[in-house]
């Protein structure tokens, strides 16, 4: 247990720092942040999260339907690549967008081009409506992902249950498909709405002001850590508060279904192309466009740009991420063996706790992080400077302060791709060992470790990748000059330099699709039948 705890310290001592700092919170910042920062941006996030909640929702469980029930032209394809948007980071989308749809765009450009005018054409810049165009493109995958694994455990006969009582079809999916499928619909839109709050990137293209950009600009425009620190408090409770309610949701009702997938009803005449037309026009807006856009952009300026800063660029950007994957896959082996040895409640608790990183902002464990390892630094430099060290910092801005907000972020990450195939090993197996008089740390190397390869190296993977794409807590943690690809994007966005910015912006999508591959590979595989959704280790 005490090892189990040492691993949840890496997320509970940056959030218990922000906590802390609530409790004593300075009147002259709390008084600046209730009158001129936090009804705006509460306003904001709370407008923010209700509009792409409903976009979601609008998208992903329609498309879930109708890719698991019905058959039409161009199904089987659009099955697994609606998923293809998650490959791109919210703040790719946003950056893309802005440049589609900005009066020189090509969008604008063309309606130029044939009304001979497009003044009525409504401002993308700081507008809500493009905002929440990216990051529900971004973010429906999430809720049309969880509700496709419900419905294709409900087979027809439930629905024709109900048609056989007098509904219409539509009616058997408003009464019976969806209220059946609600705790997986739950969970995927507290994923969406979780995302949203911890978005820095897209709002940040937008200029439009949330918590996570506001608490950005007391830090790094105010100067002033402690409003920087209010602000994340206010997050972790916003948070909280979400995975509650998402909890709360999932144990209030329990579904228990043993339907197998049986033959899909076949669309005929307009229905049939309606539901292609649907498909295709969320796909084309959500990847196809942008992934072109994008691809443009970077032939245009790939010959003038593409030196060696680029290089410097993703080789940060790799180190970070192969340093990250490598720590939460061993600390992810660590907690997922230690709690198979222990199946105390205790045990069950810290490693929850040791997890939970990944449901809070990347700008509120920078915050969390950054402030002890200030302090830190202010107690050891005194003591270095008889010692001849000179340099203005000790741990601020070095890679080992980026590594720890990043590993407390993302050991969830690869603890569930572990956690997942540590599952499938059964107890017998471990009998076995034991009865051939194999010690724990035997049994481990030669049953645990060969077993767990593919979970691990899933983990890993996926790791990688989330690394690569993070923006925040490399942005905020960096020392000057240290840029990754993603640190490179957010710089040229700022500059609404979009062309230059596809570059870079590329290649994070690339490597995006690496995970996104993997993820529809393993949802083609899933079972038929299945329980309502129970997570332990929710994030």
């Amino acid at each position: 247990m005490a090892a189990v705890g040492a691993i949840a310290l890496l997320t509970l001592i940056p959030l218990g720092v922000v906590v802390a700092l609530a409790l004593t919170p300075q009147s002259d910042v709390w008084q600046h942040l209730w009158r001129y920062v936090l009804p705006r941006v509460l306003a904001n996030t709370a407008l923010l999260m209700a509009l792409v909640a409903a976009g979601v929702l609008l998208i992903g469980v329609p498309l879930a339907w109708l890719t698991t029930l019905y058959e039409f032209p161009g199904r089987r394809v659009f099955a697994w690549a609606l998923v293809l948007p998650l490959a791109f980071p919210a703040y790719v989308l946003a950056f893309v967008q802005m440049g589609l749809f900005e009066f020189a765009g090509p969008v604008q450009s063309a309606i130029r081009a044939v009304f001979g005018s497009s003044r009525w054409f409504p401002e993308i810049r700081g507008s809500l409506w493009g905002l929440t165009l990216a990051l529900v493109c971004a973010f429906y995958p999430y809720v049309y992902l969880l509700a496709r694994s419900a419905f294709l455990t409900q087979g027809r006969r439930a629905m024709e249950a109900a048609q056989s009582l007098g509904h219409s079809a539509t009616g058997a999916v408003l009464r019976v498909a969806v209220p059946m499928a609600r705790p997986w619909i739950i969970a995927g839109l507290a994923l969406v709405l979780m995302e949203v709050l911890a978005d820095f990137g897209a709002v940040a293209v937008f200029n439009f002001d949330t918590f996570t950009t506001a608490l950005y600009k007391a830090w790094f425009d105010l100067h002033n850590l402690g409003a920087a620190a209010q602000l994340a408090a206010l997050l972790v409770l916003v948070v909280l508060l979400l995975i509650a309610a998402e909890q709360r949701s999932r144990e209030a009702q329990r579904y228990h279904t043993a339907a197998s997938r049986q033959g899909r009803i076949a669309l005929r005449g307009r229905a049939r192309w309606g539901a292609f037309a649907a498909c295709a026009a969320v796909l084309a807006v959500a990847f196809v466009v942008p992934m072109v856009q994008i691809v443009a952009w970077s032939l245009s300026v790939w010959r003038e740009d593409l030196d060696e800063r680029y290089w410097g660029f993703a080789w940060n950007s790799l180190q970070l991420a192969l340093a990250t994957a490598s720590i939460t896959t061993v600390l992810a082996l660590l907690l997922s063996w230690l709690r198979r040895l222990h199946a105390d409640a205790g045990t069950a608790w810290l490693v929850r706790l040791a997890v939970i990183g990944y449901a809070f902002p990347g700008v509120v464990l920078a915050v969390g992080v950054f402030v002890p390892i200030a302090w830190l630094d202010d107690q050891l430099l005194p003591l270095l400077r008889p010692l001849g060290y000179e340099g203005l910092t000790l741990l601020k801005g070095t890679l080992a302060t980026m590594l720890l907000a990043l590993s407390a972020r993302f050991v969830a990450v690869a603890h569930q791709a572990t956690d997942s195939a540590m599952q499938r090993i059964s107890r017998s197996q471990e009998d076995a060992c034991a009865s051939l008089g194999l010690t724990t740390g035997q049994t481990l190397r030669r049953l645990h470790l060969p077993l767990l390869r593919t979970g691990l190296l899933s983990g890993f993977l996926m790791v990688l990748v989330d690394v690569m794409k993070e923006m925040p807590i490399t942005l905020m943690t960096r020392s000057f000059g240290w840029d990754t690809l993603a640190v490179r994007v957010f710089q040229l966005t700022t500059e609404s330099l979009w062309d230059q910015a596809a570059l870079p912006a590329l290649a994070i999508v690339l490597v995006g699709l690496l995970p996104v591959a993997l993820l529809v590979a393993q949802t083609e595989r899933q079972p038929t039948s299945t329980a309502a959704p129970h997570d332990d280790t929710h994030a």
